[in-house]
Parts: C-alpha cells; sequence; structure tokens
C-alpha cells in the first residue's frame, strides 16, 4: 500500500472518531508557536571548552559564522512565511545586531526547563522550535544549535522581543542568565531582535567583521528566498555603508547575476520549479559560450559546497534528458558515441535549491546533502520539466546539443594529447622538463617550485636557491589565457605542459593533489605590470584546472624588493613593492646615515638581482616574505577572474578606470 494511500485512510479515520478541522482552526494550528514545540535536549557545557566543534575555528571564519547562526533563525521564519524582512547591523564597538518582523520567539514557560522559552532557546544546547515538526516546517542552521552557542561564545547578548502586544527583554553573558525575562514596553509590531558581543577571550585571532564578507553572503541569501528584503548596514565608518537586496526573480537572477559578465547562448535563464513529498526542488540554468561550468547547490540555504544528491540527481537527469532529446531529433546519430556529463555541462551556469523538511547533512561542517529520497526526487521533477522546455523551444534546444557535441570533440582531442603527456610521466625524473632545475629532495611537504619569468631571472634564481628543497622553473613570456580556450589548445601549449609535469598532479578532472611533488608553489615576478599581469595568467590557471592545489594552501606569490639603497657598492636596505614603496623608500633614507652618500636602485626586473641578493631578499625562508593565496570565497573569485580574462571587455575597462588612481609605478 502507498504512503499515499496510508495517508488518506488517517484522514477518513479521524473524520469518523473526531471531526474534521476547518479551514480557519487549521490556520490557527499552523501559525501556534509556543513553549510546548521548544524541546530540550542536553546541556550547553561543552562549548566554551571546545568552541570549534560548533563552529568550526575561532577564527574569523568561526567568528562570521555566530551572525549565520542568528541569521538563520530569522530565515526561518521567512521560510515558514511569517516574516519578510531582515536586517544586520555592523555597530560602531564592532558588535552585531539582527532584527526580523518573524513571530518572535515564545517567551511563555518551557515545561522541561521550568523557564521562559526564549531564555531556554539562548541557554540550553539543542533547545529550539526545529525537532518536533511543530514549530518549523523546513529550516536551515544548526538545528536549534545556533542561538544558545552563539550566547555562549559571547561575552554579551541581549534579545528583545516584540510579541502580543509587549516588548520583552533578557540579557546574558558568556551563555549565563544576566537577569530575569521582564517586560519594558508595549508595541504593535512583532519580531525578535538578537545584539551580541563575541568573546575576546574566545576569537583571539580577530573580532573584526568583515562587511563585503557579509554583503555576499546577505545577498546570497536574498536570491535564494524570493519573498525576503535583507540588509546589511557598517556604523563603523564616518560614513555608514547601507546595502538591502531583494531578488524576485529568486535564483533565476542568481544566474543572471552569475553571468553577467559572460556572453550567453540565450538571453534569459531556464527556470525549474517543482515539489514531492514536501520537498520543493528549484532549477535555474543558463549556458555561456565559454568553457567553464559554475554549479551552485543549496538545501534549505545552506551552500552545499561539496553537493550531494541534489547535485547528482540533476547531473544524471541533465545528461540523459539531452542524449535522449539528440537521439529523437537525429542531432546525434546512431553510430556517434553518447554526450558525456561534462560534455553537456561545459559553459553552464547553474544554481540548484532544495527545501527539505529533514535535510541530513554529511560531516559536521554540513556541506554535503546525503538524503537518499533527494536524488530520485530531483531527477524526476528536472527531468519532466526540462524535457517539456526543449521540445517547446526547439532552437535553443539545438544550440545546447551543438554546445555538448562541440565539446565531446574536444574532450576526445585532450583525451589524446593527456595519453601522450602521462606517457611522459612526471614520476620520472628523466621525462620532468628540461627547463626545470630540480630539487634533491624527495619530501613533497619540504619542496618548493619557483615559476620565474625568463632566462634571465631563472639563472639568478638557480645561482641563489638551495637545491636541497627549492627547484626552479623558468617560463617564457606570458602563458595561455585559459580563461578563453578550450582544454585542447591548453594542453598544446608548452608551458602549460611543462608546468603541470612538473608538478605531477595530473589537471582538470584528473587532477590528484595527493601527487604534488611541491607543497609551495611560488609565482615569482618582475614587480611590474607585466609581472603582474603574468600572475594573473598563472593564477587563472591554477583556480580553473588545478584548484585544490588552491584550496589546500599549497600557492604563494614572492615578495621581491622594488628597490635597494646602496652605500658605496653595498645595499644596505631593501624595499617592498606594493602602494606604500614611496613612503617606506622615503621613511628609510631618513634612518640611514648621510655617509657615504646612499644611492637607489629600483629593481625593474628580477634578473637585475644577483643570486646572493635573490636569496637574501626572496627566497630565504628565514627572511622572506611570501602572500598565500587562498580562495575564501570561490564565486568572488570566480566572477574577478571572469571580469579580468573573460571575453567581455565592458567590465574590465570599467575595473581599470576605476583602480587606475593605485598605480603609482607603471613601466611603459
Amino acid at each position: 500500500m502507498s504512503v499515499k494511500r496510508l495517508t488518506e485512510e488517517n484522514h477518513e479515520l479521524e473524520h469518523v472518531e473526531h471531526h474534521e478541522m476547518t479551514a480557519h482552526e487549521k490556520d490557527v494550528k499552523a501559525k501556534e508557536y509556543d513553549a510546548s514545540q521548544i524541546q530540550v535536549l542536553e546541556g550547553l557545557e561543552a562549548v566554551r571548552k571546545r568552541p570549534g566543534m560548533y563552529i568550526g575555528s575561532t577564527s574569523g571564519e568561526g567568528l562570521h559564522h555566530l551572525v549565520w547562526e542568528i541569521v538563520d533563525n530569522s530565515i526561518d521564519e521567512v521560510l515558514a512565511e511569517f516574516a519578510t524582512r531582515i536586517q544586520v547591523i555592523i555597530e560602531k564597538d564592532n558588535s552585531i545586531t539582527v532584527i526580523d518582523d518573524g513571530r518572535g520567539i515564545p517567551v511563555d514557560i518551557q515545561a522541561k526547563t521550568g523557564r521562559p522559552a526564549v531564555e531556554t532557546v539562548f541557554t540550553v544546547l539543542h533547545a529550539g522550535g526545529k525537532f518536533g515538526g511543530g514549530g518549523y516546517k523546513v529550516s536551515g542552521g544548526l538545528h536549534g544549535v545556533g542561538s544558545s552557542v552563539v550566547n555562549a561564545l559571547s561575552e554579551h547578548l541581549d534579545v528583545k522581543v516584540y510579541r502580543d502586544g509587549k516588548i520583552y527583554y533578557q540579557e546574558f553573558s558568556r551563555g549565563h542568565v544576566k537577569n530575569d525575562l521582564k517586560v519594558i514596553g508595549k508595541t504593535e509590531r512583532h519580531g525578535t531582535t538578537v545584539h551580541f558581543v563575541p568573546d575576546k577571550l574566545i576569537f583571539k585571532e580577530t573580532t573584526e567583521f568583515d562587511f563585503e564578507k557579509m554583503a555576499t553572503r546577505i545577498r546570497e541569501l536574498a536570491f535564494l528566498n524570493r519573498t525576503l528584503i535583507i540588509s546589511i548596514e557598517d556604523k563603523r565608518s564616518e560614513e555608514p555603508l547601507y546595502r538591502e537586496y531583494h531578488y524576485e526573480g529568486g535564483i533565476k537572477s542568481y544566474v543572471e547575476h552569475l553571468n553577467r559578465e559572460k556572453k550567453v547562448l540565450y538571453p534569459e535563464p531556464i527556470y525549474l520549479e517543482g515539489e514531492q513529498n514536501d520537498v520543493l526542488v528549484e532549477v535555474a540554468m543558463q549556458y555561456t559560450m565559454g568553457y567553464h561550468t559554475t554549479l551552485m547547490s543549496f538545501a534549505n540555504n545552506i551552500h552545499t559546497y561539496e553537493g550531494g544528491t541534489h547535485e547528482s540527481g540533476f547531473k544524471s537527469a541533465l545528461t540523459r534528458v539531452i542524449n535522449d532529446y539528440a537521439r529523437k531529433q537525429k542531432l546525434l546519430k546512431e553510430n556517434e558515441e553518447k554526450l558525456s556529463g561534462e560534455d553537456v555541462r561545459e559553459g553552464l551556469t547553474v544554481v540548484i535549491s532544495i527545501k527539505h523538511p529533514d535535510p541530513q547533512f554529511e560531516g559536521q561542517t554540513k556541506t554535503k546533502l546525503g538524503n537518499s529520497d533527494v536524488r530520485a526526487i530531483t531527477d524526476r521533477l528536472f527531468s519532466e520539466h526540462f524535457n517539456k522546455f526543449l521540445m517547446e523551444n526547439p532552437d535553443i534546444a539545438k544550440q545546447i546539443v551543438e554546445k555538448g557535441t562541440l565539446a565531446a570533440k574536444a574532450r576526445l582531442a585532450a583525451k589524446r594529447a593527456r595519453e601522450v603527456t602521462r606517457r611522459k610521466s612526471a614520476l620520472e625524473i628523466s621525462n620532468l622538463p628540461g627547463k626545470l632545475a630540480d630539487c634533491s629532495s624527495n619530501d613533497p611537504s619540504k619542496c618548493e617550485l619557483f615559476i620565474v619569468e625568463g632566462d634571465s631571472a631563472g639563472g639568478s634564481a638557480k645561482m641563489g636557491r638551495d637545491r636541497q628543497f627549492q627547484a626552479i622553473l623558468p617560463i617564457r613570456g606570458k602563458i595561455l589565457n585559459v580563461e578563453k580556450a578550450s582544454m585542447e589548445k591548453i594542453l598544446a601549449n608548452e608551458e602549460i605542459r611543462a608546468l603541470f609535469t612538473a608538478m605531477g598532479t595530473g589537471f582538470g578532472a584528473d587532477f590528484d593533489v595527493t601527487k604534488a611533488r611541491y607543497h609551495k608553489l611560488v609565482i615569482m615576478t618582475d614587480a611590474d605590470v607585466d609581472g603582474a599581469h603574468i600572475r594573473t595568467l598563472l593564477l587563472t590557471l591554477f583556480y580553473r584546472y588545478m584548484r585544490p592545489i588552491v584550496e589546500a594552501g599549497y600557492v604563494y606569490i614572492a615578495q621581491p624588493p622594488l628597490y635597494g639603497i646602496k652605500q658605496g657598492s653595498k645595499v644596505v636596505r631593501y624595499i617592498p613593492s606594493g602602494n606604500d614603496s614611496e613612503a617606506l623608500l622615503k621613511q628609510a633614507l631618513t634612518e640611514i646615515s648621510a655617509t657615504p652618500k646612499p644611492s637607489i636602485q629600483r629593481y625593474k626586473g628580477l634578473g637585475e638581482m644577483d643570486g646572493h641578493q635573490l636569496w637574501e631578499t626572496t627566497m630565504n625562508p628565514d627572511h622572506r616574505v611570501m602572500s598565500r593565496i587562498n580562495v575564501d570565497d570561490a564565486i568572488e573569485a570566480n566572477e574577478i577572474f571572469e571580469m579580468l580574462m573573460g571575453e567581455k571587455v565592458e567590465p574590465r575597462r570599467a575595473f581599470i578606470e576605476e583602480n587606475a588612481h593605485y598605480v603609482k609605478n607603471l613601466d611603459i
């Protein structure tokens, strides 16, 4: 017997034994949200002892996590259709205020604790309206953990609840109650305001909030919840920053935003929506003229970076539907190999968002969705809608199939090139690139590969290095811009092939970070415009085709000096490149003895420095300064690479015009 049939019989039984609820009674029951729905699972003792278990870390990431825990609670009110507006404020003292217009946290007595429900929510771990199904049908956050964890890790937290015509107020400190819940006024509004000050004893690294980082996540929440109006305000500066986001188009607007710097295959994103077994599935997608896939998935507003069942359901459906359509329409011949998933996703930008009443996330970081039912639901709903779209839009359908067919041809050509590269295995020292000056150590964790610009700089670097652990790979001029190139062209580029071979990791879909021969990959280019351009080209290559080495923290940028101050034949001070180089130079000249008279040497290229100087300033681990490259925000990085290296000229021109005043030394 089906679940549906059982449900129907249960309703019939209910009707016989009791009475059928009226529409009004059902509405009243749905809106009930009181202390009986707040369930207590365990205490709060361990949070301050092991904060990393609850928020990931006590670094800047963990600090910002506090904000999202409180915002998630307000989002739950939005998902339940009781709130439409959320305000996030960074106060002048770097504390946070989150305001919503939901129902307000319940204030009546919670049966198990004998304390007001709002106090229970903020002082007891796993206490919330998300466990029994009575408070919320769909929710994000950490299922009741959030509020109490934020309270435990704040030196001060206060909450105002606007409910039943009254304003209720309570204060806490480091998880403990400072005063009992009290009424401080009357009101006609409803909602909750939470204000907290992160504890400096916990967040020793930083308690400074990053406005841009927060604004990016807040904009993302606005895309994912089309009924939501959400704002962020920063009161710390003399002129407060304020941004408000509201996207009636939802994730369709999100795809348009992600593709705003790209040339698209058709003008408007495809939007598909469906619901089954209380699981809501939304998909928005648009193909671009480019080669890169941008796939973002969310479950109950949580960004599932590692994918999960909703992603796999979408991918299998997309590949099957496009192949079936291509066969039926004779766009793919019977003797031709079917298109792979990689082929049909080339150039695709897609956002998948599901809302599930009981999401199961794999791992404590909640970055992979594990519900097995979601795979089949996403597959079926997407297949039905997308197949209908292709049948109703034959011109767009043909373009999609043709793009996949071209991708398949390029894939086969790349496969042949890859096999050639594999035959020249990086694991065999004799087959390493001829221009590579390798190090003698076989321990990747100690080995460093310096990528230098040209033979002149390569010569200095080879003379100055420590041969035990430092390898040098000179590259000739500017490598190919991979943002605009197919895999076939990329593999035909000698400089890129040499880099892939030297690293030993493979590339693209075959990339294996565990095979990296060096755990420090250092870009060491001249401190000029050309050097900056080469750095950008290399970073684009790493981000697009070797991203795991960026995520692992293996990529660095060397900081060679821009000036040397000499007295006689000896350099007595080096000045690093940067926006403050001129100021540092002037300061150094005032500090150095006037006799003998100091002279200034500007290093236009690394080749102007001898091996000893390069070692002393840039390569010696005891003295050098290097910048590690991190992908803190993959989407932001994606947009920057597309703007700087993509097809469209206008965004690049606008960027140059906006930032031209930062350029002090321009070598032409």
